[in-house]
């Protein structure tokens, strides 16, 4: 089975809005086992965080991204793509996205985490050229009351 290919023209890509944070909100617990709170959300918009949408031209939600610049580098908090639309470029390119949006703000790199767990993502933060920088030890909420590390990598804009 071939993924499809985007008309990304048909598509909207835009910042997100309060309005939008019920859509993200599901979109955010349908992907995670330990989601976003609806506060973290609404505090980075507040913050004045780079928040954007990826929505198809019948308006449902495809996915995601919140990033937060600190002087030189760029944290991605935050990046998520529709279960059943995922394997099918989008998260290709919000990261292309993402990127962009550190780019234009003069960061030098983007930062991130992920859990050691999330095989799907390492694979492909690897493949768009993040490099393992370090690890942060019981970052994660994990079962069981049990917590996960986080793998910290960059990427070099």
């Amino acid at each position: 089975m071939t993924a499809p290919v985007w008309d990304l023209a048909r598509l909207n890509y835009e910042p997100m809005q309060h309005t939008d944070l019920e859509d993200v909100f599901a979109l955010e617990q349908s992907v995670y086992p330990y989601p976003w709170s609806m506060a973290n959300f609404v505090d980075s918009l507040n913050s004045n965080y780079e928040a954007w949408v990826l929505r198809d031209s019948d308006g449902s939600l495809l996915g995601y991204f919140l990033l937060m610049a600190v002087v030189d580098e760029a944290h991605l908090l935050n990046v998520a793509v529709s279960a059943e639309k995922q394997g099918q470029g989008l998260g290709r390119f919000l990261l292309n996205q993402a990127v962009a949006c550190a780019r234009g703000l003069g960061m030098e790199s983007v930062l991130l985490e992920v859990r050691p767990s999330n095989m799907r993502a390492l694979e492909i933060y690897e493949r768009y050229g993040f490099k393992q920088i370090g690890r942060r030890k019981g970052y994660y909420p994990a079962g069981n009351q049990q917590r996960e590390d986080a793998i910290v990598m960059r990427f070099e804009v």
